[in-house]
């Protein structure tokens, strides 16, 4: 077992018959959870700024300086940013490198757009058969509806998953419980199996693959290649400007991100935390030492699917649409990208990550990146940005696997350590240098 995994266990007692541990709070006094872990409340205050800055900024409540379509990219960054929290969770902290957690991202974006293009519709219909001579019986409306939904895929009736798209509360349920269902069954069964490494990652990916082959048909019940559209259109609410909904949309992200930072910290600072590094490094000691391996390694896949999923239900109607390509394993693998050039290991790095690649992918693919003449070659950048961010990959892993997070060490390390005083003398029986690192 490494050094890390033997110390992390070690500082809380672990060993042959301990009691394993349960997710709470770390001990620490009466101090509160941020007191102790002073970054949190860092992470907070800078999100909360930008937050700020952007709604004085913005064209909704504030001057203008700010697109609404720019907006809706930052609201939609920061979702993204809360899908890499989950990653790293589960990758960078447990290490199971899953190439499924973008499938629970889109059905997450599934769940909420089948209410929204539900509701939407049901308006366009009613408005429709009002003025016709006789009242519309319901049986007319739903008629009328599915109509509308399904007649792009040549049906006019609704699937059995539509049984409670009429019901904003169930499908706000659904965002939570169909990931997390799915991840929960799935790692059961892998787990259970001990399935581990690139083996693990191969059937994350299988999943996603089956689902997406699954959508892309269009008697999935969720129109194949189509899939779903005006999203960006919230039911009841077509006199509100998209300035002021794309507002809504990027405090409510900014929300979810801050809350899901403060969990994920919760839970990475604790005892159970200390348990999920020592299964990254050596799972088999600490199987042997007597924790419940399967059982933690399924609660964090299980926990991070739901905040994925919660992460895509925020995304989509700022997207405005969804189709089964943004499930593709593609997505899953972009993702893990992002969380290592971010730096695996350290939450505030897979942020850095997601923020950083998505806006970078943003300005190079849309049009804004000048073109590079060559004389003989002409660069264009929205064919060469995948290419950029693999090499980009690559070079993080060999030369920075921190990523972008160990700047922040290079910070720390060049700072001279507190001696409380005492001089750094040849005295071993002083202990003058360890305790000058303290």
């Amino acid at each position: 077992m490494t050094d890390t995994a033997s110390s992390s266990l070690s500082k809380y007692g672990g060993g042959a018959g301990a009691e394993p541990p349960r997710l709470a709070t770390p001990s620490g006094g009466a101090k509160p959870f941020v007191a102790r872990h002073p970054s949190v409340l860092i992470f907070i205050a800078c999100l909360a700024l930008f937050t700020i800055g952007v709604t004085i900024l913005a064209e909704g409540f504030g001057i203008g300086v700010i697109s609404t379509s720019f907006v809706k990219t930052l609201g939609k960054t920061l979702c993204l940013c809360l899908v890499a929290l989950a990653m790293d969770l589960v990758w960078g902290y447990t290490g199971i490198l899953s190439l499924g957690h973008m499938a629970f991202f889109g059905i997450g974006g599934y769940a909420i757009g089948m209410w929204l293009m539900y509701a939407r519709t049901e308006i366009i219909v009613t408005t429709s058969l009002a003025q016709a001579p006789l009242p519309p019986t319901p049986q007319e409306i739903s008629d009328g509806i599915a109509s509308q939904i399904f007649g792009v895929v040549g049906a006019s009736e609704f699937p059995p998953i539509w049984a409670v798209a009429h019901s904003l509360p169930l499908q706000l349920a659904a965002v939570v419980l169909v990931p997390g269902l799915l991840a929960l069954v799935f790692g059961w069964l892998a787990f259970r199996s001990r399935v581990t490494g690139v083996y693990l990652s191969i059937l994350t990916q299988a999943m996603t693959l089956a689902l997406a082959l699954y959508l892309f048909q269009n008697d999935s019940g969720l129109r194949g290649n189509n899939g779903l559209s005006g999203l960006q259109n919230l039911p009841g609410l077509g006199d509100v400007p998209q300035s002021t909904v794309s507002m809504w949309f990027l405090w409510a992200s900014a929300a979810a991100l801050g809350l899901g930072y403060i969990f994920c910290a919760w839970i990475v600072s604790g005892t159970f935390g200390s348990v999920l590094r020592a299964i990254r490094d050596d799972e088999a000691r600490v199987r042997f030492l007597g924790y419940s391996v399967e059982g933690d390694k399924l609660f964090i896949f299980t926990v991070t699917a739901i905040i994925a999923g919660i992460a895509g239900a925020l995304y989509y109607p700022q997207a405005g649409i969804i189709n089964p390509a943004e499930i593709a394993p593609i997505a899953s693998i972009y993702l893990a990208v992002w969380v290592a050039i971010g730096g695996r290991g350290r939450l505030y790095g897979a942020v850095i990550g997601a923020a950083f690649v998505s806006l970078l992918s943003t300005w190079f693919t849309g049009g804004q990146a000048p073109d590079i003449n060559l004389g003989f070659y002409t660069i264009q950048w929205v064919d060469w940005w995948t290419i950029l961010l693999g090499l980009s990959f690559v070079a993080v892993t060999l030369f920075a696997p921190k990523g972008i997070g160990g700047l922040f060490d290079l910070i720390e390390n060049r700072r001279s350590p507190d001696r409380h005083g005492a001089d750094l003398g040849p005295d071993p029986g002083a202990h003058r240098a360890r305790e000058a690192e303290k």
